[in-house]
């Protein structure tokens, strides 16, 4: 029995698990099972490995995209350009492989709903998932400013110093932090969200719940809202394809 799974902190909520068992059932696919190993602390990897002698890929999620890259033998080249990992493919000669398929999920995501007033962007956060996002606008040609709690080297912009201005001069907005997951529903970033237009474009990671606060204060100026759920189920079946070629 050829083992998957996702790694990943406080993950019992995982989107993955659920998503693989009901493709491996749809397609009648009964060598494989999907498991998730929810870690304390990337340390514990090599544990995962040393108990499953079966695995054949993995997924990697929230806080562990760049943290796992040490334990990895190769990255492909968007991998290793992005600086994060959300993909393990355990090759024939034994290597652990690292891809990152969050790069294809929201590229296909996005493009369907861009406009011509779509010219740029704010990437709310800093972490894994956001330099894959930052990845999909450089190639797209899109400038974007990183937002954080704090100022560094690559962020400018804080929340504390965010303006209507930053907001009106990028009608791109995407929530890459969990801020607003379940069960914290009643949480968003901290932005001016009163300087919303309805030419602005929302973009969530988040797939649970369906309507963040983010989405909803965005649906309210009536701006074009997205969340991460089609972005989510394109980077499994990516994943999917690349653990099986």
């Amino acid at each position: 029995m050829r083992k998957f799974g996702l790694i990943g902190k406080n993950i019992e909520y995982s989107f993955s698990a659920a998503y693989f068992a009901a493709k491996f059932k749809a397609e009648n696919i009964e060598d494989a099972i999907y498991e998730n190993f929810d870690l304390e602390n990337i340390t514990d990897f090599p544990s995962v490995l040393e108990n499953n002698s079966n695995i054949k890929g993995l997924n990697v999620t929230i806080p562990y995209k760049e943290l796992i890259i040490p334990y990895l033998d190769k990255l492909d080249k968007k991998s290793r350009k992005i600086g994060a990992v959300n993909t393990i493919k355990f090759t024939k000669k034994g290597y652990l492989k690292g891809y990152n398929t969050d790069y294809f999920g929201f590229k296909e995501s996005l493009i369907p709903q861009l406009r011509r007033h779509h010219k740029s962007a704010l990437i709310l956060g800093t972490g894994g998932a956001s330099k894959a996002i930052a990845y999909v606008l450089d190639k797209m040609n899109l400038p974007y400013n990183f937002v954080s709690r704090v100022a560094s080297e690559n962020v400018s912009l804080t929340y504390n110093t965010l303006s209507d201005q930053d907001i009106k001069n990028n009608t791109i907005i995407i929530n890459c932090t969990p801020v607003g997951t379940a069960p914290n529903m009643n949480e968003c970033p901290d932005i001016p969200y009163n300087a919303l237009t309805e030419k602005h474009l929302l973009f969530d990671l988040i797939y649970n719940p369906k309507m963040t606060r983010f989405l909803k204060k965005g649906q309210q100026k009536n701006a074009t809202t997205v969340n991460g759920l089609q972005m989510l189920k394109m980077q499994a079946d990516k994943a999917w394809r690349i653990w099986n070629r």
